[in-house]
């Protein structure tokens, strides 16, 4: 009986015999370009489904200055907004991508469906569009201009 038994501990191993896989399709983390102090603040907000109208909306956004979209910082570090279709803003990390892109979105991988990529930001205006292909066809692109200076 002892042999069977020391036979079996011989062929047991304790450490792994193959690397350990890492989740296919998941990106490592990367630091978003784009820190949440630069987007906390007043904005006027407007949108566009055509290009060509974003001159436009960006001027609309401005008006908008007058009953401003608050963007709150977050206790966590992220920046506090509306997803799609909540009423309830919350708080949403900055998250950067390999591709070098950058999404604002809850807690997950880059990209994500609850997302918005950050289409541009030059510290005055903010572009931004859903991730969720439903979501970006009702809210378009979402024009960002701060009101007055900076927070």
């Amino acid at each position: 009986m002892l042999t069977v038994f020391l036979g079996a501990c011989s062929s047991f191993s304790l450490s792994p015999s193959s690397p350990v896989a890492t989740e296919p399709g998941v990106e490592p983390e990367v630091p978003a370009t784009i820190r949440p102090d630069e987007l906390v603040g007043k904005w006027g907000l407007a949108s566009y489904q055509n290009p060509a109208d974003r001159p436009r909306t960006e001027k609309m956004a401005v008006a908008q200055c007058k009953q401003p979209y608050t963007i709150g910082a977050g206790t966590a570090g992220g920046v506090v907004m509306h997803l799609a279709d909540q009423a309830t803003p919350q708080e949403l990390r900055l998250k950067g991508s390999s591709s070098g892109k950058n999404y604002i979105g809850p807690s997950g991988p880059p990209g994500g469906e609850q997302d918005r990529e950050v289409l541009s930001f030059d510290g005055r205006v903010l572009v931004t569009r859903f991730v969720d292909k439903d979501a970006a066809t009702r809210y378009g692109n979402m024009v960002y201009v701060r009101c007055g200076p900076r927070a």
